[in-house]
């Protein structure tokens, strides 16, 4: 399986000794559950996407600094292409800013949380399981960092998991597109880095709490193995 990595974002420079960019955790992620997938990745933020849907298999994008309602010429592009996407039934999953864009694009709503920040190991409820969540498990521990969430869904659009922050935490629209909003490609070191760097922003005592939460098991490579279960049957649906 060919899998298109729509690249939304890079990791600053200071932070990628601890785990690359995010091509690399994405990589990473999925060699550990699948190696025989290949990732072609195009950097959407910086322009480059692919001439259409057909030339992968499935697709995933990626997280990012922005907001999927920032007024930026590259978000704009991407969005129509996630547009095509949906229209061709390409299998899709979007994570953190790409589960956000799939709501924005699609007919949603994203919007800047109330509750302010979402920050540290929390763990989401499944409220619809699915199939492709193999092994089954009733919830889910997982690492986010996020300021803006789905606060609407698009039509056909489905819960499939909620958090005590974010009701919308993982959503499915119509039969070939997810999206979850945390990070199954982040690990702690890397999101305690992002962590330190944010106190002013987040708040002291949300920062205390995030940081704690690290030491929590998580489930990240359950959750990594469900995204790409769920890409292979939309693969072998489409032949």
């Amino acid at each position: 399986m060919r899998i298109g990595l729509l690249e939304c974002d890079h990791v600053r420079e200071r932070y990628r000794p601890i785990d690359g960019d995010y091509v690399d955790m994405f990589r990473r992620m999925v060699r550990e559950v699948d190696p025989g997938v290949e990732l072609v990745v195009y950097d959407a933020r910086g322009g480059t996407l692919a001439s259409g849907p057909h030339e992968c298999d499935a697709w995933m994008l990626t997280g990012s600094s922005a907001s999927v309602y920032d007024d930026e010429p590259w978000i704009d592009e991407l969005t129509g292409f996630v547009r095509d996407l949906h229209r061709t039934a390409a299998p899709t999953v979007g994570i953190c800013f790409g589960h956000q864009l799939l709501a924005h694009a699609l007919g949603g709503r994203t919007e800047r949380a109330a509750t302010g920040w979402g920050v540290g190991a929390v763990p989401m409820s499944v409220t619809a399981p699915e199939a492709w969540m193999d092994p089954p498990l009733t919830a889910a521990t997982l690492l986010y960092s996020h300021q803006d969430q789905v606060t609407a869904l698009p039509p056909g659009g489905r819960v499939l998991a909620t958090a005590p922050h974010c009701p919308v935490a993982m959503l499915a629209v119509g039969h070939d597109a997810i999206g979850v909003q945390a990070h199954p490609e982040f690990r702690a070191d890397y999101v305690r880095a992002l962590l330190d760097d944010r106190v002013d922003r987040i708040g002291e005592a949300r920062t205390a709490e995030a940081i704690a939460s690290l030491a929590v098991p998580t489930d990240e490579r359950t959750v990594a193995g469900w995204l790409l279960g769920f890409l292979h049957r939309r693969v072998a649906v489409r032949g």
